[in-house]
């Protein structure tokens, strides 16, 4: 058994140990400590990353009560070490965690909902509750947890017996073999959990959840607390900055002037779309129609315009016409259609003497080719 520093101090940033074995394990090490402060893989979070020596601490893994350390460089069995863990992030989970449990207890005082999923990870902290909450309570809740943040309620760690525990209401996601874990956060929850916590709710700082989304039958939160929060908003800040100088408007009504600018956008692309067939028309009334086969090469071409300019030309007496949008330099695409022949085989010849890909039906194929328009067109003419 190893044994549990991060239970006796979730603060302790650097340990003294023995090596009890160190095995390799491909191109790592696994070592065994008698005593460690690095917390394992469990609960949703992740490891504790940190140093071990002179070697890089890259996952920890307990297993039958044994905390297996995967590290870069092997040790010596009885060989004293001395352990390091990046504070910082085990301070940022710790946040994280501790703000977990003020909103499910929050969810399950109110809804009655349990917590059934928990991921902690590098960026994000979700949770995972089996009911529904609504846009508005979301934000009811975020105030509520912020409200224990300011109150800089201590966080209690206890050990009950059976007996105590037979007599206390918890929240629990499994069954619990051997002694709890009790935290709780005083008027909020009561937990039994494993994972290193704040000594005091206060140090958490800023809780934010900042998205909700609907996940097998109930709600799956994403939390931000913390330095994770202050990152979150410095991100945000700056964008909105940005905006707001672009938009020459206050920071404040960034969101009104974007709705603004959207709908002149809408109402810009609605004349342009009215401007384009206007064009494409009058183009198609210039082009002259061949007997055999128009042809029609215009790199300003987008989106549908290939095809709605080909069936301009079409009734306009065309009997095959083929368009062509694009370069030499990119390749073309292209749009061919007849109203009096299958197409299909001119678009099976065309592919195999371009390169190209495509197909369609027999009154329109389209496809990509690369080629010179010189040739294409000589190509096309005796076909």
């Amino acid at each position: 058994m190893t044994e549990k520093l991060f239970y006796q101090d979730g603060y302790m940033r650097e340990f003294d140990a023995r090596v009890i074995s160190c095995e390799q394990a491909g191109e790592e090490y696994q070592v065994v400590l008698d005593r460690t402060a690095f917390f394992p893989e469990g609960g949703g979070q992740y490891a504790d990353p940190g140093r071990l020596g002179g070697a890089e601490v890259l996952d920890v893994q307990e297993k039958d009560g044994v905390i297996y350390h995967t590290v870069t460089a092997p040790f010596e069995a009885g060989a004293a070490v001395q352990g390091k863990l990046d504070w910082d992030i085990r301070f940022e989970r710790m946040q994280q965690h501790t703000g977990e449990h003020i909103i499910s207890g929050i969810v399950h005082g109110r809804f009655g909902y349990e917590n059934v999923g928990f991921h902690l990870g590098s960026d994000y902290c979700t949770m995972d509750f089996n009911g529904p909450i609504t846009r508005e309570e979301l934000k009811e809740i975020e105030l509520e947890a912020n409200k224990a943040v300011f109150q800089n309620l201590n966080v209690k760690v206890t050990y009950p017996s059976k007996e105590e525990l037979a007599e206390m209401e918890y929240r629990s996601k499994i069954e619990i073999e051997g002694q709890v874990r009790i935290i709780t956060v005083p008027g909020y929850d009561v937990c039994a959990c494993c994972a290193p916590h704040l000594a005091s709710t206060g140090e958490i700082g800023l809780i934010k959840l900042v998205n909700m989304i609907n996940y097998k039958g109930g709600e799956r939160i994403t939390m931000l607390c913390g330095y994770r929060a202050l990152a979150d908003y410095e991100i945000k800040d700056k964008n909105t900055k940005i905006i707001s100088s672009l938009l020459s408007t206050k920071e404040y009504e960034v969101a009104e002037a974007v709705s603004h600018l959207k709908d002149e956008l809408g109402s810009s692309k609605g004349k342009i779309a009215s401007l384009r067939q206007k064009m494409l028309a009058y183009q198609a009334g210039e082009i002259p129609v061949d007997e055999k086969m128009t042809i029609v090469f215009d790199s300003s071409l987008e989106g549908n315009a290939p095809r709605e300019l080909m069936n301009l030309l079409l009734d306009k007496g065309a009997k095959i016409c083929a368009v062509f949008a694009g370069t030499e330099e990119a390749g073309y695409r292209y749009v061919i259609g007849s109203k009096e022949e299958d197409v299909r085989p001119l678009c099976r010849k065309i592919n195999e003497e371009y390169g190209g890909r495509g197909g369609g039906k027999p009154e329109m194929v389209q496809g990509s080719l690369h080629g010179k328009e010189e040739k294409i067109r000589a190509w096309l003419k005796v076909f």
